[in-house]
């Protein structure tokens, strides 16, 4: 958990594996902890792409469509622009596709492998719960 210093921004975080061995390391509560942390910051909304609807994929996309012909760019482009604005949506709302706020050249999903790497188990970032007041 994270309780921002101004007490108005919270953040709880389940991350799980294997044993509880391991639950009980330092490199395992570091990384929770900075989990909680960069989620205050970053404000991501899923943990992984496949869970985002495909209502919400498909509406972003036919935005970006939209967009991308209304710039009046080739036809023949059209798709690789918009795969490629979609890729940066999900480095922006994706946690595990996120640079972590602490050093941009790492994502989040590598700063846990790294920790499955080190503890020698499989780590895994289940949800999160980002509570911020007066903001709905």
């Amino acid at each position: 958990s994270y309780i921002h210093h101004n007490g108005r921004l919270g953040v709880l975080v389940e991350v799980n594996c294997e044993t509880d061995f391991v639950a009980r390391t330092e490199d395992f509560a570091i990384l929770a902890r900075q989990l909680a942390e960069h989620i205050a910051g970053a404000a991501p909304i899923v943990v992984e792409r496949e869970h985002l609807s495909a209502e919400v994929i498909d509406r972003k996309r036919k935005s970006f469509e939209e967009e991308v012909r209304s710039a009046g760019k080739p036809e023949h482009l059209v798709a690789r622009i918009v795969d490629g604005k979609m890729e940066a949506y999900f480095r922006g709302v994706v946690l595990m596709d996120q640079a972590w706020v602490r050093e941009a050249k790492i994502t989040i999903g590598d700063l846990v492998k790294d920790v499955s790497a080190k503890t020698g188990e499989a780590v895994r970032v289940r949800r999160f719960a980002r509570f911020h007041m007066g903001i709905a």
